[in-house]
């Protein structure tokens, strides 16, 4: 993969822009913002997903594929940190000088004339911008946004809305979320990841810090979490901080994990009740953090409270795809033990009675490295996992790094069976299935294409 370029200056009009990856998240929702602005959008991608399909509705020219005809003549040629430095876009833009730019510096542009909210972590992320979205949008803030993941009760990632706020999903894999010239901060958690990029804990503490330091007016932190306790000792800027602990500004109390879980929320002389459309101890801190960034904006805490309360979840976050033979698909997208860990308690939560099969796709090599006695842990939660083999995503093979890492470190051999080969793996889990049982997809890479499979293979069995 690249290494962001930050050297490259930033067109002040990027006129005609392509985008290298353009089905990700993140860059679909920059292309439709930039579409919506009257830009002309053309990009390539490997797939032709739901995004690039929303996309070529808006007007987009998207190929699938890379190759040096797909790049035509753009002005500007936007790419992420996992584009592959052989990519023959990305080299003939280089050769005949067209300015190539990170994706977070195409929305750093795009913001700078806005009041920039920025919501970075190891965990929560999408959901707690959406939920800082959604709520800014009732409360009549007219904010533009771009989310990680698309938010259910708008059909989509980003959008250019009238108002001061800008709201953004913050990536910290790369260290490219420095970039942004940030208003106000909101870190859900800093849970040790991306150690093959920072080397080590603190460092990872200490971009966060640096991130939080660049807030003009005011962070807002978790009280739980242990990593984001280190990196606000080395924080200058004024903090509200949210959480369970009793110091916290936004004291959460009295969470009952329910389908739907319920809280109290408790501001200074006011304790409110709230029950979330979510599942999940993790959905009630994630609204805690997306209130204390309203009451900082200055908006009103039980008002604030009843629009987070109201969020019906993003795409890919403990989502619902079909129920065949009484047996409920879902997907998510956790992909790091603590996630997952959340995203089992949750559904749980749902489940009942019934059994909680989960489908694993480990999520790099390096963290199936770091972490596989973990992810075997918190897999145990589950009462089967079909384990995949690992997507790779933006790395190269390491040699003996396998799904076979959490397999051997699995406790109960009879609970896990490990399944490379991807097509066989649809009908390993229907057969495990009975009738009130949950299936569960997960992991970030491609995993989320085997729904289809899945249904199917249990409407056979």
């Amino acid at each position: 993969m690249i290494k962001p370029d930050f050297t490259q200056a930033v067109p002040e009009d990027l006129g005609v822009v392509h985008f290298i990856g353009i089905g990700g998240s993140g860059m679909s929702g920059i292309a439709r913002l930039l579409i919506g602005m009257g830009h002309q959008v053309t990009g390539s991608d490997l797939r032709d997903t739901s995004n690039v399909a929303a996309l070529r509705e808006l007007g987009a020219k998207i190929s699938i594929g890379h190759d040096e005809s797909h790049l035509g003549n753009p002005d500007t040629v936007v790419v992420t940190s996992a584009l592959w430095p052989t990519n023959p876009e990305y080299l003939l833009a280089k050769q005949r000088g067209i300015p190539v730019i990170h994706r977070s510096q195409a929305l750093a542009h795009l913001a700078s004339s806005k009041r920039l909210i920025a919501v970075a972590g190891a965990h929560g992320k999408t959901t707690s911008t959406g939920m800082v979205i959604t709520a800014l949008m009732a409360l009549g803030a007219d904010p533009s946004f771009v989310n990680g993941g698309v938010i259910n009760s708008v059909g989509h990632s980003s959008s250019s809305g009238k108002g001061e706020l800008f709201v953004i999903e913050a990536d910290e894999s790369d260290g490219s979320f420095l970039h942004y010239d940030t208003a106000i901060s909101l870190i859900t958690n800093v849970d040790p990841d991306h150690l093959d990029h920072y080397g080590s804990i603190e460092a990872f503490h200490r971009v966060f810090a640096d991130f939080a330091n660049k807030s003009k007016e005011f962070v807002v932190i978790s009280s739980d979490d242990h990593g984001a306790k280190e990196v606000a000792k080395l924080v200058t800027r004024p903090m509200i901080s949210f959480g369970e602990a009793t110091d916290a500004t936004v004291r959460v109390q009295n969470i009952r994990p329910e389908a739907k879980v319920s809280f109290e929320l408790v501001y200074k002389d006011q304790i409110v009740s709230a029950r979330l459309l979510l599942a999940g101890r993790h959905n009630a801190l994630n609204a805690a953090g997306a209130v204390a960034t309203l009451v900082g904006l200055g908006f009103d805490f039980k008002k604030s409270l009843e629009e987070v309360a109201k969020f019906a979840g993003t795409e890919r976050r403990f989502e619902l795809h079909g129920v065949e033979a009484g047996v409920s698909v879902y997907d998510d997208f956790a992909h790091h033990p603590t996630e997952v860990a959340a995203a089992l308690e949750g559904a749980r939560a749902v489940v009942g009675s019934g059994k909680l099969i989960t489908v694993f796709q480990p999520h790099l090599y390096s963290r199936t490295r770091l972490f596989a006695k973990e992810f075997a842990q918190v897999l145990a939660a589950s009462d089967e996992v079909v384990l995949l083999d690992i997507y790779a995503a933006r790395e190269d093979p390491e040699p003996g790094v396998t799904g076979e890492l959490i397999l051997n470190q699995f406790c109960d051999k009879k609970r896990i069976h490990y399944v490379p080969n991807w097509d066989d793996a649809p009908a390993v889990a229907a057969k495990l299935a009975s009738e009130g049982d949950f299936i569960m997809t997960m992991g970030c890479g491609d995993v989320y294409r085997m729904v289809p499979q899945l249904l199917e293979a249990l409407k056979d069995s």
